[in-house]
């Protein structure tokens, strides 16, 4: 309940990382990876801690891949749906992960409403800085989940840089 009254029904979890931009848990496919999945679990592991080993991400929670701007770099997105009791451990582990406070420097739940103003929460937070295609996935899963419509983000109000 967000202020004791509002229900929260969705979270959607993304990461503050090392370069001070906003992205998803992830990273690159080792050599002793069997697939993209493998990795995947694998970083998830060492960038959210144990608790992502409850859960494993597969090839059907896949929503898409975006090519990067380096090279031989692409960016393929997976959305998971976890349970609140999985999403409330994750929350609470991972300032144990391996690579907390390294690679990341701490977890974030995207405000997943608009306040009064018609600024305030997703508007804003979608002004923040976004590694690669990191703020598009974003808009890809609140797609999926139903919490905006194609098109819809143009209606958004959106704060004047200062």
């Amino acid at each position: 309940m967000l202020f004791g009254r509002i229900p929260l029904r969705y979270a959607i979890l993304m990461q503050m990382r090392f370069d001070g931009r906003l992205g998803f848990p992830g990273g690159f496919v080792d050599t002793q990876d069997r697939s993209l999945e493998d990795g995947l679990n694998r970083e998830l592991r060492e960038e959210l801690g144990e608790a992502a080993a409850a859960f494993r991400v597969e090839r059907t929670d896949y929503r898409s891949s975006h090519v990067g701007s380096g090279p031989r770099v692409v960016a393929h997105f997976y959305a998971k749906r976890l349970t609140l009791e999985e999403l409330l451990a994750v929350e609470a582990g991972a300032t144990r992960a391996k690579d907390h406070g390294l690679e990341v420097l701490g977890l974030v739940r995207v405000p997943l409403y608009t306040l009064r103003d018609g600024v305030g929460g997703l508007p804003t937070f979608l002004e923040n800085s976004f590694i690669g295609s990191a703020r598009e996935q974003l808009l890809e899963a609140l797609q999926d989940l139903g919490l905006l419509q194609s098109g819809s983000i143009s209606g958004l109000k959106i704060p004047a840089h200062h």
